[in-house]
């Protein structure tokens, strides 16, 4: 369950742009991330909403990231994992031990959701293109 006392806002913002500043200098994910945010001011203020919630409770975010996921092209497994390593390396710098246990848990549903989703998605739209 998410809970205040697991880490600070400070913390959330620090992970957040640490990881994607990670994100925006890998040579593979860098370019996909950068073809389809065009602006990373409010990407990166979603992202904190969106961790904020899942890390303390704070309920900011609004938003629906499955459809934007499923509109990328050829996504795949790999990038997911690789993806996950960036989080985790982020992670592992923050210095919060308990933080970092329920972060790398809930990036690992949240790839898993969006690989899952976007396979479905996927499918469904090939076989009605056929």
């Amino acid at each position: 369950m998410p809970t205040p006392d697991l880490c600070t806002e400070e913390e959330v913002h620090q992970l957040v742009h640490g990881f994607y500043a990670k994100v925006r200098r890998d040579p593979v994910l860098g370019p996909i991330f950068d073809t389809h945010i065009d602006d990373w001011e409010p990407h990166l203020a979603k992202m904190v909403d969106f961790w904020s919630g899942a890390l303390r409770g704070t309920a900011r975010f609004r938003g629906t990231p499955m459809p934007k996921h499923v509109a990328l092209p050829g996504l795949t497994a790999e990038l997911f994992e690789r993806w996950l390593t960036l989080f985790g390396q982020t992670t592992a710098t923050l210095g919060n031990p308990p933080m970092q246990e329920r972060a790398d848990e809930l990036a690992h549903r949240v790839a898993d959701s969006l690989w899952y989703g976007y396979r479905m998605y996927r499918t469904a739209y090939a076989e009605g293109q056929a």
